[in-house]
């Protein structure tokens, strides 16, 4: 078998931030990573679940909503997949910074925190989820989108 994109970066020089993992016609896929990869502590699954319930949802009620195709987890727990259509690099860095600036001060109840509305609701780690975006809202201040590119080895 062919192997993916993803499993053609050198995860050894990768370091917490944002990248352009790849482009298929006009949707972009963005990753954003928490944790350099192979080097625990990685994300706590209740930690990237609630990041992915307040993310996507501010994503999508955000002034580029109609651009946002989803956001999801890694498998690895190292970080998380953005994909984005006709959306302009800047715009990107800004609502990822904007995105998480809004978990790390988030305050409420979890949107789609029900049992009505998720597979597993009572897996969510609010305080967590808070730190780790605050760590990234640091991580990614100057960001630009030269910065983009994945590191080289």
């Amino acid at each position: 078998m062919k192997r993916i994109a993803s499993f053609e970066i050198d995860h050894d020089v990768l370091v917490p931030g944002l990248y352009t993992s790849r482009q298929d016609g006009d949707v972009v896929t963005y990753d954003l990573r928490f944790v350099r990869p192979n080097t625990p502590p990685f994300l706590p699954n209740a930690v990237m679940h609630t990041i992915e319930h307040l993310f996507a949802t501010y994503a999508r009620n955000s002034r580029l909503a109609e651009k946002v195709i989803y956001f999801g987890p890694m498998g690895c727990r190292t970080g998380f997949y953005f994909l984005v259509r006709d959306m302009a690099e800047a715009d990107v860095i800004a609502l990822v910074q904007e995105t998480l600036a809004f978990v790390a001060g988030f305050e409420g109840v979890i949107p789609g925190s029900t049992a009505i509305e998720c597979g597993n609701y009572k897996e969510h780690d609010l305080p967590g989820a808070k730190v780790q975006a605050a760590a990234m809202v640091t991580a990614l201040t100057g960001w630009t989108p030269e910065k983009l590119q994945y590191p080289k080895a």
